[in-house]
């Protein structure tokens, strides 16, 4: 009786220590699970937030390159405006003379100026310059005196540096007045030299 009575608490012990050992080894198990569950989402959240901060950082710099391209574009936009501008001014702006006169005022020498400017600037440009007169005095004697007004503006731009070969001159002499009609202030806007740009 006492025998069997020893034989059954010694199976219950085991059995209880048996169960103890399970419990532990399915605590630690679940504690290394647990561990490991957070161990990953601790990767995968450093990940994301990697992620996200090379996302940003693509969208500032894709930001930043368009804020360059846009600048840049500007700029040449602007570049391009100011070209036009003084090609126009180059053309549009006439250098003017007194009554029966080729000799260019200290306004003509500084209109002359900025277009050696401009051809300094635009080196492969060829122009020719086109002398007038207004309708009085005679058709030869106009021819003649249009084309000095046409040479003394080629003389003035070659003093500045400006290569002969780039320069052509013509005279019209009366043949295209600026404004029709008769007085000073018709004469005196058709006594002049226009510029013609023939290649750039």
């Amino acid at each position: 009786m006492i025998t069997i009575v020893v034989f059954t608490f010694v199976v219950l012990f085991s059995f209880g220590c048996s169960s103890k050992k399970e419990e532990q080894a399915a605590r630690e198990a679940a504690e290394a699970a647990a561990k490991a569950k957070a161990q990953q989402e601790a990767i995968e959240k450093q990940k994301e937030a990697e992620r996200l901060k090379k996302e940003k950082e693509a969208q500032i710099k894709a930001a930043e390159l368009e804020r360059q391209k846009k600048l840049e574009q500007q700029r040449a936009e602007e570049a391009e405006r100011a070209k036009q501008e003084a090609r126009a001014e180059f053309v549009n702006e006439s250098v003017y003379f007194d009554f029966d006169s080729s000799d260019l005022n200290e306004e003509a020498r500084e209109i002359l100026d900025k277009k050696a400017e401009w051809m300094t600037a635009n080196p492969d440009a060829t122009i020719t310059i086109e002398g007038n007169c207004d309708d009085r005095g005679t058709t030869e004697y106009n021819l003649a005196l249009g084309e000095k007004r046409a040479e003394s503006a080629k003389k003035y731009l070659e003093a500045l540096g400006i290569d002969s070969s780039k320069i052509k001159v013509i005279s019209y002499g009366e043949e295209r007045p600026a404004v029709m009609g008769s007085g000073e202030e018709v004469w005196s806007k058709n006594r002049r030299d226009d510029f013609v740009i023939d290649s750039e």
